[in-house]
């Protein structure tokens, strides 16, 4: 069995600047990865075919799971007759704007890259991940990066200041479709990505978390009050910063002092089940 690890994502920043032509939404946002992964495992199988083994009743084990397309055009692209085994260890919460599935997906690539002997580049494996989701391309690089275009466009930033993230998810599922649906653009007040992007050079902690932003929060907090009263309950406890990443329903918070850690999560643990005190990591080199 060889092993790829799938680390979750978090969105510094998160910005519409308007619908294109082709029905999806021109974005802006800057993406960094924190330190919890998923584990996929990886097993040739003789006879062609591709599988799902997952224990986690939320993720599917047929062609609606990413990490099974991420096989399937991988194989037919590169007319391989080899199958795949893949076993999707979960530790990223299923649907909680992290970028799992398509962590999943970017990680089958990188994996099967190796596996399969195809020597394709991570450039050419990102252009394939286009075809699987937004997000994907970003995963399969990993790091920090502002994405632009639908989100596939990646152009690689250092990584941040060092700190903790505290990640909070309250029992609810959120459809990025619908809150998309709800964003009213001419309405948004837009985040300082350029003022992010000084702060992420700098390693300015104070900067970033002064530039934090995300115009889809506003959209899921009106329809979804039990996120609102998260993030609240999160500044409250002595988070640094206090964001929602991608379409939610996770909150995240940066806090820079170790100190100050337990506290905010032991608080938090009080409002939600899932809550998580890991790294930010920012750094391309971390997906070995």
């Amino acid at each position: 069995m060889y092993y790829v690890k799938a680390p979750a994502k978090i969105n510094l920043t998160l910005d519409v600047l308007h619908k294109r032509p082709d029905g999806y939404h021109e974005v802006e946002m800057i993406m960094t990865t924190v330190d919890l992964a998923d584990r996929i495992g990886l097993e040739i199988r003789e006879d062609g075919a591709i599988h799902i083994l997952s224990v986690d009743r939320f993720v599917p084990n047929d062609h609606r799971n990413l990490a099974y397309q991420a096989a399937k055009i991988l194989k037919e692209m590169y007319h391989v007759k080899l199958g795949v085994s893949i076993k999707i260890e979960k530790n990223i919460p299923v649907a909680a704007g992290l970028a799992g599935g398509s962590s999943d997906a970017a990680a089958t690539l990188r994996g099967l890259n190796t596996v399969w002997n195809l020597g394709l580049t991570l450039d050419e494996l990102a252009q394939i991940g286009t075809k699987i989701g937004s997000d994907v391309a970003f995963c399969v690089y990993g790091g920090t990066a502002l994405a632009t275009g639908r989100g596939e466009k990646i152009q690689e930033l250092p990584s941040p200041a060092n700190c903790w993230v505290i990640l909070a998810k309250p029992t609810l599922g959120v459809s990025t479709a619908d809150i998309y649906g709800n964003l009213k653009i001419n309405d948004i007040m837009h985040p300082n990505t350029k003022q992010m992007v000084q702060a992420i050079k700098a390693k300015d902690f104070d900067l970033m978390c002064a530039s934090v932003g995300n115009v889809l929060e506003e959209v899921t907090l009106k329809l979804y009050p039990e996120v609102a009263v998260l993030k609240d309950q999160m500044q409250k406890f002595g988070a640094d910063a206090v964001l929602m990443s991608g379409s939610g329903p996770t909150v995240f918070g940066l806090v820079n002092q170790e100190s100050r850690v337990q506290r905010v999560y032991n608080g938090l643990r009080g409002f939600c089940d899932e809550v998580y005190a890991v790294r930010l990591i920012g750094d391309r080199d971390t997906l070995a």
